[in-house]
């Protein structure tokens, strides 16, 4: 408290002893007229060391006022000091540097009431968060709910259908504005379950790698799997799948035109809404499998997709798996480019297989690709 209030007297007497050196020169001015044409009054000298022996007493007293967390060492030439974790957690998250390269967008979405429910525009937070804009800037309004949220939630990760009331249909990019809609318009789109059931659980050409397969060239290579990313994973039925083998997966998407974030959270799974770009939420060398889905193509900038597969290496453990699904592009592109790319990560090729896309014009062939990260490096 002493400590406290001598801080405050000095602060005090440092603002007046200012107040009165500049009075001081102030005077000196009016009593020493000055024609327009001749230069300012030079600031004396005796005043700036004046100056600049208050700020220093200042910045000392504040980098040398105690803490609660102190260590001692010598009773007699202690030194407290305020603890480093205070400073850092007093930082709030910088906004991302993309954001200023949308000023329009950035108005429109900054533009709300604080305190109150925030406006229903979540595209729009989507569209900032494409172009780099993330994390979101908007920190202060309460996030809104389902008028009618329903009274139980699906246990099962493959429900007969999902409940509408769980969802808020308001986007102007839904096209439907319910789950039955969206499953009636494509089936490929993940919220037809009828659908959904059989992925990932047979073997229909060389690009599939089903799940007890992947179990299964695990266990052979004594790797054990427990956690895994799914980039990209629509509805989360791959997680859904890993789940039935105590696999805890999480799965990021995005909300393309559809409650895809939703649609993983309704099935007891973890969806992460976090776009291409940015760079994974995971401490390095925690995760044993990371599968990339269609999300990761062609149209990514390789630039983009370099940096995708090296930060999937960070974050993947040693003897962990990448798992590339479909993955496709021009034959040319695959030979020259993308194996190339691939290639730099050092990884044990456990699958390699390739097919013509079907329909395609451009030449273009699906790839699927299982890579197993060293032990060691």
């Amino acid at each position: 408290m002493g400590v406290t209030m001598g801080l405050n007297l000095l602060l005090l007497l440092a603002m007046v002893a200012t107040n009165i050196l500049s009075l001081y020169h102030l005077s000196t001015t009016i009593q020493s007229p000055q024609s327009p044409s001749s230069q300012p009054f030079p600031i004396p000298e005796h005043l700036i060391r004046q100056l600049q022996t208050i700020r220093a007493a200042i910045s000392h007293h504040m980098h040398n006022q105690p803490s609660t967390d102190t260590t001692t060492t010598d009773d007699s030439n202690s030194k407290p000091t305020i603890p480093s974790d205070l400073l850092l957690y007093a930082q709030l998250s910088p906004i991302a540097s993309s954001c200023h390269n949308h000023p329009d967008l950035l108005h429109k979405y900054m533009t709300y009431t604080p305190f109150s429910l925030c406006p229903q525009d979540s595209d729009l937070g989507e569209t900032l968060i494409l172009h780099g804009c993330h994390p979101l800037p908007r920190r202060r309004c309460f996030s809104r709910t389902p008028s009618k949220p329903p009274n139980s939630l699906p246990v099962n990760p493959f429900p007969s259908s999902f409940p509408d009331s769980a969802v808020i249909w308001s986007s102007p990019k839904f096209s439907c504005k319910s789950f039955s809609c969206l499953a009636q318009s494509n089936p490929n789109l993940g919220f037809d379950i009828t659908h959904e059931i059989s992925r990932f659980t047979s073997y229909k050409t060389e690009l599939d790698l089903p799940i007890p397969q992947l179990v299964q060239i695990a266990k052979s290579a004594n790797s054990v799997l427990r956690l895994g990313i799914d980039i990209g994973g629509g509805t989360g039925t791959f997680a859904a799948r890993m789940k039935e083998h105590n696999v805890t997966v999480l799965t990021t998407t995005m909300n393309f035109n559809a409650p895809y974030n939703e649609a993983v959270a309704l099935r007891g799974l973890l969806p992460l809404h976090v776009p291409l770009q940015q760079r994974l939420p995971m401490f390095d060398g925690v995760m044993d499998l990371v599968r990339c889905g269609r999300a990761v193509n062609r149209w990514i900038p390789l630039t983009m997709m370099e940096f995708l597969l090296f930060d999937v290496d960070r974050v993947l453990r040693g003897g962990g798996y990448l798992w590339l699904d479909h993955f496709f592009g021009k034959a040319v592109d695959l030979e020259k480019v993308y194996a190339p790319l691939i290639g730099k990560l050092g990884y044990k090729k456990v699958k390699w297989a390739t097919a013509s896309k079907p329909d395609s014009k451009n030449g273009e062939v699906y790839l699927t690709v299982l890579l197993q990260k060293p032990v060691s490096r």
